[in-house]
C-alpha cells in the first residue's frame, strides 16, 4: 500500500483486523499477522498472551498483546471457537514474526467450525484497498486542519 506491494499468499484465508488463517487439518485453524500488519507494526519484539490453552473463545475476544518498534495492540480472537495452542517459539524471540510471518512467525491455533467471517484472499485484498482509501482521506483531513 503507498509505495509498498501488498503480497499474501493464497493458500489460506484473511481477517479484517489483518491476521491469516490458514486451515492444517479439520477444524483447525492456524493464525498469524500478515505481512502487511507486521509492516505497519514494524520490528515486533514482545508477545503475551491472557488467555492458556484450551480455553473456549469469543470472536473478539482478547487474547493478549503485541509490542513493536511503532506499537503496542491488544490481539482479538478472530472467531470464535477453542484456543488449541500458541507458538510458543514465537512467544520466546517474538522477531521470528518479523522474518517469516507466514510460516514459523505464526501466533496461536484455534479449532472452530465458525469460519463465515473469514475472507478469502480477493476479499481480502478488497479490504485493503478500501481501507487504505479511508487511511488517506483520514490523513489528508487531518493535514488541512
Amino acid at each position: 500500500m503507498g509505495e509498498f506491494t501488498a503480497e499474501f499468499p493464497g493458500d489460506r484465508m484473511y481477517v479484517s483486523n489483518h491476521m491469516w488463517a490458514l486451515q492444517t487439518k479439520g477444524d483447525l485453524w492456524r493464525f498469524g499477522l500478515t505481512g502487511y500488519a507486521v509492516r505497519l507494526l514494524q520490528d515486533v519484539y514482545f508477545l503475551e498472551w491472557t488467555v492458556e490453552p484450551p480455553s473456549a473463545m469469543k470472536s473478539r475476544q482478547l487474547l493478549g498483546a503485541i509490542e513493536s518498534k511503532k506499537a503496542e495492540s491488544d490481539l482479538y480472537a478472530p472467531i470464535a471457537g477453542v484456543l488449541v495452542a500458541i507458538n510458543d517459539a514465537a512467544l520466546a524471540d517474538p522477531s521470528v514474526v518479523n522474518a517469516d510471518t507466514y510460516g514459523e512467525g505464526w501466533l496461536f491455533e484455534m479449532e472452530s467450525r465458525e469460519v463465515a467471517a473469514l475472507l478469502s484472499p480477493e476479499g481480502y485484498q478488497a479490504h485493503l484497498i478500501d481501507a487504505w482509501e479511508v487511511a488517506q482521506r483520514t490523513i489528508k483531513g487531518q493535514a488541512n486542519t
